[in-house]
């Protein structure tokens, strides 16, 4: 009971989202104020339109942006403006809206003879010394990037960023395009020192931004729509072209065996460490873990020296959406094993095929296979079941295809999920999920559920009241309600015994919920603070953060390098 209440506990505070503008189109209108002579480019969801970008400019040469997307009642909706230099460094830039959750935000930046200032939901801060400096907002829209991209073409390919780091520029590749009869020439370029892994934008002749993609999401400039498979396709290209090397470079393999000496053991099972041993490595198994005894190996081992070192079991992360880059970063974290809860089949099958050749550096992968229902809620990956036979059909495909596990999603008809258990227990493979909409967490385990993904549809068992569960309710009433909820009733001590009693287990995600929960305004968000503390405990003040921490410049990664936020997973 003591683990339930820490879990229960952390989603205890207030949540700050806002229920404000859950428009359920999948593609919202512009508001009527953007002039007719904007530049549009549509945003893009699975070959979906879900969204758009606007950005013109006005007499006085100020840049304007408006951005949205719906996501399922999530998405931003944000107004930015920008004003820059000949250089194309941005001397101001003001940002309002509410961002991916709704959660409203109200950003400022200014450089002023040689001094930056900027405030946002998590900094208030300035610097001097900032000339030539290119300021990264948390807040603002695609258009950031697209500026950043032609302020580094104008400066040599490099340039400072604010609040800390250097952002570099090649370009990779160019296609051309044809716009309604008019070709345009796309270049891809690529640009580090953002984050662990490269940023890429499509630019054209002029440097203007033409696309930008990741996963299934795009920003494409209007009458270019068509083209976007064909930008995703080459980008993909280039992206496995880099894996590829990076495999090549950073993987080795023995010729004999792999030899730890003298290293300290962290022993998992009894939770206790192990000074001086000696493990040996065959091929892909452990065969040996041994009292270091000095005496030397044989000639075709390869010796690594453990001194002062830990080794520790591989990790397993248990709840994942892998892409290249996530793979690769999973190594370098220890990272070993992860399950996949929902992918698109084609580039999961892709990714771990290179992962099995070597092509890529990455983990071995569990295979959970992603099913939701038809309708304005259903998610990106489009694979849908709305009869019985169709979800039979489902299950069947991802059995033949090695799956272990079905994901239920949340617009899945709630009577189709007692035949979706049925025909995966009948292929011997497990069944999780979200409990859909319509249902309560306590009739999916009756229905013979094996787990449970996240823990707030935990918490919505006891909110009978909140029918809609697929919109951003499911986040925010349990962040609203949780902490009245008595975990010593009868009702969570029957519901705990019910779990028991049918072997169901949680699955909690709960560093999603960390960040969604516990943020702050005026303050990094936790795991984002606790990196920027280590990392600057273990550098000097003059290198760059970007070098050698997850989160550079000790903050969130902003629009500049967008990604989905982890709360769309959920």
């Amino acid at each position: 009971m003591a683990s339930l209440r820490c879990l229960f506990a952390c989603a205890s505070v207030l949540c700050a989202f806002s229920l404000a503008a859950q428009n359920q189109s999948p593609l919202p209108e512009l508001p009527a104020d953007i002039p007719k002579d904007a530049t549009i480019r549509m945003f893009v969801t699975d070959k979906t339109p879900s969204g758009q970008d606007a950005v013109w400019t006005t007499p006085d040469g100020l840049i304007h942006e408006f951005f949205q997307f719906n996501d399922r009642g999530r998405g931003p909706k944000t107004y930015t403006s920008y004003r820059v230099d000949d250089k194309g460094i941005v001397t101001f830039e003001e940002t309002k809206g509410v961002n991916y959750m709704k959660t409203p935000v109200e950003e400022s930046f200014s450089l002023s003879a040689g001094e930056a200032r900027w405030k946002n939901q998590s900094e208030n801060d300035h610097a001097g010394n900032a000339a030539g400096k290119f300021y990264v907002s948390l807040d603002a829209g695609p258009q950031a990037r697209a500026l950043l991209a032609d302020a580094l073409l104008k400066n040599g390919g490099k340039l400072q960023l604010l609040p800390s780091g250097e952002a570099t520029i090649r370009r990779v590749q160019s296609l051309s395009l044809d716009a309604g009869g008019k070709k345009v020439t796309a270049s891809l370029y690529e640009i580090t020192g953002l984050w662990f892994t490269p940023s890429y934008v499509w630019l054209d002749e002029n440097n203007q931004f033409v696309a930008s993609t990741e996963g299934w999401t795009g920003l494409v400039r209007q009458g270019l729509e068509s083209s976007l498979p064909d930008l995703q396709q080459a980008q993909e290209k280039v992206k496995g072209a880099r894996a590829a090397e990076l495999a090549t470079r950073l993987t080795h393999k023995p010729a004999g065996d792999l030899v730890f000496k003298n290293v300290t053991v962290f022993d998992s099972i009894n939770a206790k460490t192990i000074p001086s041993q000696r493990v040996t490595v065959r091929g892909e198994r452990i065969v040996s873990v041994e009292p270091e005894s000095g005496q030397p190996v044989s000639s075709d081992a390869k010796v690594a020296d453990g001194t002062g070192h830990m080794l520790l079991p591989g990790l397993w992360d248990m709840h994942m959406h892998l892409d290249a880059d996530t793979a690769f970063l999973d190594i370098a974290t220890g990272v070993t094993t992860i399950r996949d809860l929902g992918n698109s089949i084609e580039q999961l099958g892709k990714l771990r095929k290179d992962i099995e050749e070597g092509k890529q550096i990455g983990p071995r992968v569990v295979l959970a296979g992603f099913i939701d229902g038809p309708g304005p809620f259903e998610g990106p990956i489009k694979v849908l079941a709305a009869t019985p036979e169709e979800a039979r059909q489902r299950v069947d495909h991802y059995a033949d295809l090695g799956y272990v596990q079905i994901k239920i999603y949340s617009s899945v008809k709630p009577e189709l999920v007692p035949v979706i258990i049925d025909e995966a227990h009948k292929r011997g493979l497990r069944v999780s999920g979200h409990v859909p909409a319509g249902m309560t967490a306590d009739q999916f385990v009756r229905d013979g559920a094996d787990e449970i993904q996240h823990m707030n549809f935990i918490f919505l068992n006891f909110m009978p009241d909140v029918k809609e569960t697929r919109t951003p309710a499911r986040f925010i009433e349990p962040g609203k309600r949780g902490a009245s909820l008595d975990l010593d009733s009868e009702q969570v001590t029957q519901f705990i015994a019910l779990l028991k009693q049918h072997h169901t287990v949680v699955d909690p995600t709960m560093g999603a919920w960390e960040g969604m929960y516990t943020n702050r305004p005026g303050k990094l968000q936790p795991a984002t603070r606790r990196c920027s503390t280590a990392c600057r405990s273990r550098r000097s003040a003059q290198r760059s953060q970007a070098a050698d921490c997850p989160f550079p410049m000790q903050r969130p990664i902003s629009s500049i390098a967008p990604r989905m936020p982890i709360s769309s997973a959920c």
